[in-house]
């Protein structure tokens, strides 16, 4: 059976890339919406990184009163801590384990590929990479958080044990409350991952300094390894 990936829009350097960084967008947006920010990370010559950004399907979302639109899993209620809709998730996470394997296509090796996203994205992302079968390369979540912390760490695979996890979030989100990402963090700690917390003075959104942290991040799994 053929599977259909997912639309993406895709950013390639001039010269062969030294890995690959899929990126997934938050509610309601699309692959565009953090495609800008390659230019912003002023990335250095001898890093020369492919950026995915894949369109989330388009999907009814409940609390918006079934309104479709681009979304990674249905949100079933304002309850953010059990709003998530289990099912969907695994839906994403499985196209996006596709994402990943077309990178190998491409002969970049999964160590060599980081899973980022933003809000919905990085749930996907964080959830994609606590359990997926091989060793990747790190996981950039974004004003996000573990919905089920507790059930997916039951599910993650040792593999990604030693996986680098940058947890960014706004001290004044009121979208995904701040503490949720904090949780996130501590339940990642509590788990033995090497996680690197970074809380910056902003709402839901990504602030230069960031940008910033997240370029230094970069070069040191890709330049340092």
């Amino acid at each position: 059976m053929t599977h259909q990936l997912l639309p993406s829009v895709e950013i390639n350097p001039q010269t062969s890339p030294l890995g690959s960084v899929i990126w997934l967008h938050g509610l309601g947006a699309d692959g565009n919406d953090f495609a800008p920010i390659v230019p912003e990370l002023k990335l250095p010559s001898d890093l020369p990184l492919r950026f995915v950004f894949p369109h989330a399907p388009l999907r009814p979302v409940t609390i918006n009163n079934g309104y479709v639109m681009r979304a990674w899993y249905d949100i079933l209620s304002l309850t953010i801590e059990h709003h998530a809709d289990l099912s969907s998730i695994d839906a994403s996470t499985k196209k996006l384990h596709e994402l990943i394997q077309h990178e190998e296509t491409l002969g970049i090796a999964p160590e060599k590929i980081i899973l980022a996203g933003f809000s919905q994205g990085a749930v996907i992302a964080l959830t994609t990479g606590l359990t997926y079968s091989q060793p990747l390369g790190g996981i950039l979540a974004l004003s996000g958080y573990l919905p089920h912390g507790e059930q997916i760490m039951k599910q993650a695979i040792s593999t990604n044990q030693s996986t680098p996890i940058f947890l960014g979030h706004g001290i004044e989100d009121s979208v995904v409350p701040y503490q949720l990402g904090e949780n996130t963090y501590h339940l990642l700690q509590k788990n033995k991952y090497p996680v690197n917390w970074h809380p910056y003075q902003m709402s839901h959104s990504v602030c230069a300094e960031e940008i910033n942290d997240i370029a230094n991040w970069l070069k040191k799994i890709y330049l340092t390894t």
